[in-house]
């Protein structure tokens, strides 16, 4: 396994980051789950995101019941909070104070641990003053409850305007942690380069598209069964955007790339978004053990220029790289 540092920090985190959305406490039973946590530690993945929002809390008690026994010191754990969780009276979503506050502290409950290496904004809350969140953040840190914080999902201006209030409040926004595959590249023209310009780092989630990237959903076919695409809680919802003959037709054309490689195409999908240096972590979830071992070997592996400019090529025209496609994750106004 590969190390990156997050950020302009001290902390490094493992290039391939465990993820447990649409998994843990939903998908896959709690046995599976652990097994899956297993096989990412015995591949040398010592970096794991998580969210209070996925299976309404559960996944994180899941992630927590899995790293028991583990040194502590050795892991990087890292959640989120924004999106309803509990029971979702009004003020148990956002990022005010108050959810803040709660939040961090039923995180750390479940996860069994004192601290988390990584707190984040999941979305960006347009009814909070920002002024607020970030005081919160900050007296999360100075309680030593999280070491640093990070967003996720922020425009490139979100991210500048966060950046300058956490330097003033003495705290360190790190990180940011966006949609990013060879197929959605709306980070590229601004949210990159800002975080470059700011030290700020991508853990990027979905590198393989939800799954398209691996070739698995054929042009004019029947979905697998079992697969993301017919799992309507799993997130068919999300992948249908993806499932377009044209977008499957030129994902196809990714095959003889990836084989001459010596790589599936969906370590061909990691190394790609791994390629960029703005890149700290690579989200990887799985429902099964030989997954996390498959991805694994994505780590460290070096795609030349050439075949960059000739995955550009082949993808052409179906990759979505507006940068306005941003702003749309975080919703105008709260959900409860």
């Amino acid at each position: 396994m590969h190390f990156r540092f997050l950020g302009n920090s001290g902390l490094k985190i493992s290039e391939l980051t465990y993820g447990n959305w649409l998994t843990h406490g939903s998908q896959v039973e709690n046995d599976t789950a652990t097994a899956c946590v297993r096989a990412a530690l015995d591949v040398g993945i010592t970096t794991f995101d998580t969210a209070d929002v996925y299976a309404n809390t559960v996944a994180e008690s899941v992630l927590g019941d899995a790293l028991v026994g583990e040194r502590r010191e050795s892991l990087e754990i890292l959640t989120k909070v924004f999106w309803p969780t509990g029971p979702k009276g009004p003020n148990d979503t956002g990022l005010s104070r108050k959810h803040i506050r709660e939040s961090i502290d039923g995180s750390l409950k479940r996860l069994r641990t004192d601290y988390v290496d990584l707190y984040q904004a999941h979305r960006y809350d347009h009814e909070t003053p920002l002024e607020e969140t970030m005081q919160a953040f900050a007296d999360v840190v100075r309680q030593g409850k999280a070491l640093y914080i990070g967003v996720s999902e922020w425009t490139a201006d979100q991210i500048r305007a966060g950046h300058a209030l956490a330097k003033d409040l003495g705290v360190q926004l790190v990180s940011n942690q966006p949609q990013y595959s060879m197929l959605w590249r709306v980070i590229e023209p601004e949210v990159v380069p800002t975080s470059r310009e700011l030290g700020v780092s991508q853990i990027v989630w979905s590198p393989i598209a939800q799954g398209v990237l691996t070739g698995k959903y054929a042009p004019g076919a029947p979905l697998p069964a079992g697969s993301r695409a017919t799992d309507e809680k799993g997130g068919a919802n999300m992948i249908k955007s993806f499932l377009r003959d044209d977008v499957l037709e030129r994902v196809q054309g990714l095959r003889p790339v990836a084989d001459e490689l010596g790589l599936t195409m969906a370590q061909l999908a990691i190394a790609w978004v791994l390629a960029n240096d703005n890149v700290s972590a690579a989200i990887i979830g799985a429902s099964r053990p030989e997954q996390v071992h498959d991805n694994a070997k994505a780590a460290g592996v070096e795609l030349p220029a050439e075949v960059l400019a000739r995955i550009d090529e082949v993808l052409g025209d179906v990759v979505v790289a507006d940068p306005a496609e941003t702003a749309k994750a975080s919703p105008a106004k709260r959900l409860v």
